[in-house]
């Protein structure tokens, strides 16, 4: 008689977004004279940029012909994408990174699942609390993190790291030490950022205790401020102790089209053993690659015409950040985010529960945020927007909630 992995069964309900899913077809079903404005899943709404388009139909024209057709890609990823990350993302900003320490892959969203295969299950895991669910799902899965507390929703061998209203919703420095850590900055859910000298500390701490940091950068394009990094390999000491994983989705609108990428320095190293070798091992035996057609589209937003005309996309959705921010704010409620994120990160209030205010805003307002209890304990009481609709619906979402 076959076994199941066991471990699948301690993850407490449904993943997040599926339950907001259903509740709001549930809801909608209900009242289906009534239209429902989405803020809650962090998925973008304007169309690919020009430049995109134009590299995707020219790449689709490539593959009709013999002379230029693309069968498997290489297993890092085409060098022309690597050579554009490497020099876009890391040169440019001063931060010692080649081309062939890039795996491109079909998002970040996978590449944070993976990573944690080439770890021992004995690791002990650090993480923020609120944090995306995807770190913690996948590690339970891996049967990593202990037994599931339903009175605290803590797991038991889980380090948890509280980003609260006090320290600035950026975590403090462990009191145990894990073996990984990881870090999201520009933060989703709350949309906080840390400065560089911050994210040194942890650097240091990672080499001081040898531990690796897996440092999910795929909000960078959003910073505003100058003091914030947008890739932890501006720190000093960071090739030999974090691991960096990136998205196209939230900067150039590959939501829908996949394309992503990891950073393993070749100087990070678990005694001899290069954990760029691992994950090149794993990535060559488990992923054949992002589509030609995709790192083609890829490439253009290194493009001059892609830079100028992604800067507009981020441009509006910063507009919705502040606009929503602005409008809370003036509606009396207690908010951060949206500085140097498409987020925004709301206290509930009259001391609801965050599945409370869902319901509240749903049923009152037609208008659907994510619960901050979904990514955490620490996230209770608390309720995060995104500002990635349409700046009209963005407009009639705050008069929404203004007239509850």
């Amino acid at each position: 008689m076959y076994k199941i992995n066991e471990n699948y069964l301690k993850l407490p309900g449904s993943y997040l977004f599926s339950t907001i899913g259903k509740k709001v077809t549930a809801y909608t079903a209900a009242h289906p004279e009534k239209s429902i404005i989405r803020l809650g899943i962090g998925d973008v709404t304007q169309p690919l940029a020009p430049a995109i388009i134009e590299a995707m139909h020219s790449a689709v024209d490539e593959m009709g012909s013999a002379e230029t057709f693309r069968g498997y890609a290489p297993d890092l990823g085409y060098e022309f994408l690597r050579n554009a990350i490497a020099e876009g993302d890391y040169r440019l900003r001063g931060a010692d990174i080649k081309a062939d320490e890039i795996f491109v892959s079909d998002g970040a969203k996978c590449d944070s699942g993976n990573i944690q295969e080439i770890f021992s299950t004995d690791n002990r895991i650090a993480v923020c609390d609120p944090v995306y669910p995807v770190y913690v799902d996948t590690n339970v899965m891996a049967g990593r993190t202990g037994t599931y507390d339903p009175a605290t929703e803590m797991w038991s061998d889980i380090i948890y790291m509280p980003c609260l209203a006090e320290n600035g919703f950026a975590p403090e420095l462990p009191k145990e030490t894990p073996d990984l850590i990881y870090l999201c900055f520009p933060n989703n859910p709350t949309g906080s950022a840390v400065t560089k000298a911050q994210l040194q500390i942890w650097v240091d701490y990672a080499n001081r205790t040898g531990a690796v940091i897996i440092y999910d950068a795929a909000y960078e394009a959003y910073i505003s401020e100058e003091n914030v990094p947008h890739t932890i390999y501006e720190c000093e000491g960071a090739r030999s102790c974090a691991i960096e994983l990136k998205s196209f989705s939230k900067n150039a609108g590959f939501t829908g089209v996949r394309l992503g990428y990891t950073v393993i320095p070749k100087d990070l190293k678990c005694g001899d053993i290069s954990l760029h070798a691992l994950w090149a091992r794993r990535h060559g035996t488990k992923y054949n690659g992002a589509p030609y057609i995709i790192q083609r589209a890829g490439e253009a937003v290194y493009s001059d015409a892609g830079k100028a005309q992604l800067k507009k996309q981020i441009a509006y959705y910063m507009k919705n950040a502040k606009t929503i921010r602005e409008g809370l704010e003036t509606a009396g409620y207690t908010v951060s985010g949206g500085v140097n994120a498409p987020y925004i990160w709301l206290k509930t209030p009259e001391n609801m529960t965050s599945w409370e205010f869902f319901d509240y805003l749903l049923e009152r307002a037609g208008v659907v945020g994510t619960p901050g209890s979904g990514f955490g304990p620490s996230g209770e009481g608390y309720f995060r927007l995104t500002a990635f609709g349409s700046y009209e619906n963005t407009l009639a979402a705050l008069e929404r909630i203004k007239q509850i």
